[in-house]
C-alpha cells in the first residue's frame, strides 16, 4: 500500500523526501508514480523531472472525491510504486478545516503516513509532537517516522533513546545537506526548468541509501492493486479538428495541470506548442490560445523585447478565442512594473497595469455573473489564487461593475474564500477570458464543456 508523505507543518522536509525516495528509485530502474496533496504546480513539476512519470496533483477541493479516487488509482497502477506527498501540516485544509487537507486525502484513499519531522534543536520535545499528531485521529495510521536536521551521532542517539517504548518505527535520520535543499522564490520551490534548481538525481539516490531505512520504507511504496470499475467519463464533443489550439509552454509559462492538455487530446483537439520566451508567432492555424500562469514579472523586461510574440497576441485578439490565468494574463494588460519600479510594456490588450502587492492565495468558491466562455449565469465551480500582483485598471471606461453590454469587457464571475463575501473578478468577454484564478478543467465538467465549446466558435 502506497504512503503519505506528512509533517506537522510547511518546510519539514516532504519535498526533500519524496524527491529523495524517487531518486532512490530512479536509480533501481523502479517506476514511481507520484503525487502532490494540494493544487501546488511547482512541487508537481519538481517530482516530474526526474525521470520518472509524470507527478499528479490530488485535489478535493478542486476536483472532488471521486476524481482523486480514480485519477489516483488510474495512474499508479501503471507503476510498481507509488507515494503522495501531502501539504502543509497534516490536517491543514480549507481555511480553518481540515477538509482537503492531507488527512482528508489520506482517509479517502485509505492510505498510510510516514511522517517527517524537523528535529532542529530538539530531542525530548519531538516525542509531544509525534504522539500528538498519531493520537489526534483514530482513522488516521502513522507507520514510520523520519527526522530531518540531525547532524550528529549524539543526536541521533538521543532520539532513538526518546521513542524507545513507542509503537512508531524511525525509518530514517536526515542530516543537513545544501545539496539537497531545494531552491525556493516568493511563489515556492523555484522551477526545475531553472538551470539552478536541477535535480542531481545520482547525489539524491546515494543520499537516500545513506540515510533512510529503505527496506521498511519499501513496504509502504508498492502500488495499489484494487481494480476501477468505472473510469470518469468523457463528454461525447463536436471537435473541429481544423481549430487547433495554440498553449504558450516555455520557462515563462508553465503553471498548467497535465491532465488538461490529455483531456483536450482525447476528445481530439489538436494542440500547438507556443513559446513567448523564444519570441514566437502564433502558429497561423491556431484558433483559440491558452496562456497558463507563470512568472511574467520575472521576465517581464525580456517579454516587452518580445516584439514577434506580442504583436501575434494582438493580432490573434482580433481572430480567435484568447483563454489566460494568473500571470498569463497580467500580459495582456498594458505594461507590468516590476518590484524595482520599472515599467516593461505588455500586449495592450486589457486596460489594466501589474503591480506588486501583497500575496493572494487559497482555494476560491466562483459564481458566474453572466453567460460566458467558461461559466454559465449563476452556475457554481471551483479554483484557487496564488500570486504576489494586483491589476490596476488604466480607464474610467472600463469598470467592470458598470459594464452592461455583454459583448464588452466585463467581470465573468464573482469569488469568495473560506472568510470573505463574494467580490467580482476577472476580464471576459465572448472570446476572452483572463482571470487570476487557476482552474482544474478536467475535473470541472460544466467549465470544461463551456471552454470546449467556446474554442468551436468561428471568431472571424
Amino acid at each position: 500500500m502506497p504512503c503519505v508523505i506528512s509533517s506537522p507543518s510547511s518546510d519539514s522536509g516532504k519535498t526533500t523526501l519524496s524527491l529523495l525516495i524517487s531518486c532512490w528509485a530512479f536509480s533501481k530502474g523502479i517506476k514511481i508514480q507520484t503525487f502532490k496533496v494540494g493544487p501546488d504546480y511547482l512541487d508537481q513539476q519538481q517530482l516530474s523531472s526526474i525521470g520518472q512519470p509524470i507527478c499528479r496533483n490530488l485535489d478535493i477541493f478542486l476536483s472532488g472525491e471521486d476524481w482523486v479516487q480514480e485519477n489516483y488509482l488510474k495512474h499508479s497502477m501503471k507503476c510498481e510504486f507509488s507515494l503522495i506527498e501531502g501539504a502543509m501540516g497534516l490536517f491543514d485544509g480549507l481555511g480553518a478545516t481540515a477538509y482537503s487537507s492531507t488527512a482528508n486525502v489520506a482517509k479517502l484513499l485509505d492510505t498510510p503516513i510516514i511522517f517527517i519531522v524537523d528535529a532542529r534543536g530538539q530531542v525530548a520535545s519531538l516525542l509531544p509532537i509525534v504522539r500528538g499528531f498519531r493520537d489526534f485521529d483514530n482513522e488516521l495510521s502513522i507507520k514510520g517516522v523520519i527526522f530531518n536536521n540531525v547532524n550528529s551521532d549524539r543526536h541521533k542517539k538521543l532520539i532513538k533513546e526518546v521513542f524507545k517504548n513507542e509503537d512508531i518505527k524511525i525509518m530514517g535520520f536526515l542530516p543537513s545537506d545544501s545539496k539537497i535543499t531545494v531552491k525556493k522564490a516568493n511563489l515556492g520551490l523555484i522551477s526545475p526548468l531553472d538551470s539552478e534548481s536541477r535535480i542531481d538525481v545520482d547525489y539524491f539516490a546515494s543520499f537516500a541509501e545513506k540515510n533512510l531505512d529503505l527496506v521498511s520504507l519499501c513496504n509502504f511504496l508498492k502500488s495499489p492493486t484494487k481494480k476501477i470499475l468505472n473510469y470518469l467519463n468523457i463528454k461525447d464533443f463536436k471537435i473541429d479538428k481544423k481549430k487547433p489550439i495554440a498553449i504558450v509552454e516555455d520557462k515563462i509559462f508553465h503553471f498548467q495541470y497535465p491532465e488538461t492538455k490529455e483531456f483536450l487530446n482525447e476528445i481530439g483537439i489538436p494542440l500547438i506548442s507556443w513559446s513567448i520566451f523564444n519570441n514566437e508567432e502564433i502558429p497561423q492555424e491556431a484558433s483559440s490560445l491558452i496562456i497558463p500562469g507563470g512568472f511574467p514579472e520575472k521576465y517581464a523586461n525580456h517579454i516587452s523585447e518580445s516584439d514577434k510574440s506580442l504583436k501575434s497576441l494582438r493580432e490573434f485578439r482580433k481572430k480567435g478565442f484568447i483563454y489566460a490565468e494568473c500571470g498569463g494574463m497580467m500580459i495582456l494588460g498594458d505594461l507590468i512594473k516590476d518590484e524595482y519600479g520599472n515599467n516593461h510594456k505588455m500586449s495592450g490588450i486589457l486596460p489594466f497595469k501589474s503591480k506588486k502587492s501583497k500575496l493572494s492565495v487559497g482555494y476560491r468558491y466562483i459564481k458566474g455573473l453572466k453567460d460566458t466562455s467558461i461559466i454559465k449565469q449563476n452556475q457554481s465551480i471551483r479554483g484557487h489564487e496564488f500570486h504576489y500582483w494586483e491589476v490596476e485598471r488604466l480607464s474610467v471606461e472600463c469598470d467592470l461593475k458598470k459594464t452592461e453590454n455583454k459583448n464588452q469587457l466585463s467581470s465573468p464571475w464573482e469569488i469568495k474564500s473560506w472568510e470573505t463575501e463574494f467580490k467580482n473578478e476577472g476580464w471576459s468577454d465572448k472570446k476572452l477570458h483572463a482571470s487570476w484564478i487557476h482552474l482544474h478543467l478536467p475535473s470541472c465538467p460544466e467549465a470544461a464543456k463551456n471552454f470546449v465549446d467556446a474554442t468551436q466558435v468561428d471568431y472571424s
